[in-house]
């Protein structure tokens, strides 16, 4: 239990580091990108995952002749912002603040969201814990 602890603490550190080092570098992935920038001036979100799952959708029929390669996301946010935020709320303010990437051609087509506070994101991860236990 406190090894997974440890090993989660640090892969969290390793992908911040990783991140900060890929954000810098610069990048083939300019939605994600422009996600993340928006994101983070918005919300100073404590944690903050962005997956491009675009690859698993490419063979969709409304995916046919498209040539981006960023146009479907997941997302895990935990910010402070979304206290005493229902989920419809949380969601339309990342709607708000992606309302550009989401409307031009080869934009977000589709985005999952899991919006948390701290304290959710706590007993969100108390409760995987104890599940593999």
């Amino acid at each position: 239990m406190l090894l997974q602890k440890h090993v989660r603490a640090w892969t969290s550190r390793v992908a911040k580091q990783l991140s900060t080092m890929a954000s810098s570098a610069g990048s083939n992935t300019p939605m994600e990108d422009a996600i993340r920038t928006k994101i983070t001036e918005a919300l100073k979100p404590s944690r903050l995952e962005i997956f491009n799952d675009s690859s698993k959708h490419a063979h969709h029929k409304p995916m046919v002749g498209s040539t981006s390669k960023e146009t479907h996301f997941r997302l895990v946010i935990t910010s402070e912002a979304f206290r005493s935020k229902m989920q419809p709320a949380r969601h339309r303010i990342i709607y708000q603040l992606l309302k550009d990437e989401m409307a031009q051609e080869g934009g977000i087509h589709a985005l999952q969201l899991r919006t948390m506070t701290p304290e959710e994101e706590q007993r969100w991860r108390e409760r995987e814990a104890a599940q593999e236990s």
